[in-house]
């Protein structure tokens, strides 16, 4: 192939799904999880899957904890590199969300090897090791499978002691709630599909879904942090009703307050968003009180599957101060008091 590859085949057209978007929805995923059999849960394991947390922990003694998570899907861009990069960022992310520092991954790869050049697979995972590089881990190793569509990953392990580990179900009512990074990902995602996307929309893609979630280890130290997650491909509203109903509360989000990326409003408006939000809404919309009036386009933007999204994180109001001042040195200027827990059925109320 004379031409780069990127501007002869373009990745995100070898997915049917781009990024988080991906994910199947959560309505059909707790139908398979009804399914799984129970088994034997030993003591040490401090947090597995009854809440839908971020990532299994495991204590190995008095003073340290494992976190153990994995996460990949398909192009959400056409650049081998940047795909690398985002799909590594959003895969360490939820070592930070449980308060964890990464200490090493495990590459997983799965690519048309008779449709993609050998050198754009190499640019893939350049792309991923250079975020590990960012974060200070190695990647130790991995796997590799011949497969129809680009995917790509990682296995992440962290570390944290058993005291400091933040759940994403110990909210408390009264609860501040901030936001680490805006929302807009997945539309601009459908944007690019449709080749509506600006340069500028691209760079703010980019920058947003390839900054590592680093503050998560600073807040773990604070004792007025109650819970962290981080949002990807439910979207606000599903990795909030996660969160409340984790700790059988309800969350009331003011909508004005929410950071949004630039001109993301205008692209939902004009239909570009992806088919996740319109899945996730109808997995979990019934559990959702809108204002009257609410837009069309709002409500794709609070169900708007994020890839590598922010954290979202609940802490005591009088925590939210350095809270806001641990996001600010991280260089996540945008992060924002979005809203509060309140007591109820594990609702998600929007103001």
């Amino acid at each position: 192939m004379n031409a780069p590859f990127e501007k002869a085949v373009r990745l995100t057209s070898l997915s049917h799904g781009g990024g988080c978007g991906c994910k199947i929805a959560p309505g059909v995923l707790s139908e398979i999880l009804k399914s799984s059999s129970g088994f034997p849960v030993p003591k040490e394991l401090l947090v597995g899957i009854e809440t839908a947390d971020d990532a299994a922990v495991y204590q190995l003694n008095d003073e340290q904890a494992l976190i153990a998570t994995t996460d990949f899907f398909m192009p959400i861009v056409d650049d081998p590199y940047d795909f690398g990069r985002i799909a590594a960022t959003n895969a360490i992310s939820d070592v930070y969300a449980m308060g964890g520092t990464p200490i090493m991954a495990l590459a997983l790869v799965g690519m048309p090897i008779n449709v993609l050049p050998v050198e754009t697979i190499g640019r893939i995972i350049k792309g991923g090791e250079s975020i590990c590089a960012e974060a200070g881990i190695p990647i130790a190793g991995g796997h590799t499978i011949d497969s129809v569509e680009p995917i790509y990953g990682l296995v992440v392990m962290g570390l944290i002691h058993p005291s400091k580990v933040k759940r994403n179900s110990d909210a408390k009512p009264g609860d501040t709630l901030v936001l680490g990074k805006p929302l807009g990902v997945g539309v601009l995602s459908a944007a690019l599909k449709k080749d509506q996307l600006s340069a500028e929309g691209y760079r703010q893609m980019i920058a947003n879904t390839t900054q590592l979630n680093k503050p998560g280890i600073a807040l773990a130290e604070l004792k007025g942090v109650h819970a962290l997650t981080d949002v990807t491909g439910f979207g606000l509203a599903g990795h909030g009703l996660e969160l409340a109903r984790g700790a059988k509360c309800s969350m009331q989000i003011d909508w004005a307050k929410v950071p949004l990326l630039p001109g993301v409003r205008d692209l939902a408006a004009m239909g570009l968003v992806t088919g996740a939000s319109g899945r996730n809404w109808a997995s979990y919309g019934g559990d959702v009180t809108l204002p009257a009036g609410f837009l069309d386009a709002d409500r794709a933007l609070l169900t708007d599957p994020q890839t590598s999204g922010g954290l979202l994180v609940s802490c005591a109001p009088a925590q939210t101060d350095e809270v806001l001042a641990i996001f600010r040195r991280g260089g996540f200027e945008r992060a924002a008091v979005v809203g509060r827990i309140v007591d109820g059925p594990g609702r998600l109320i929007v103001a």
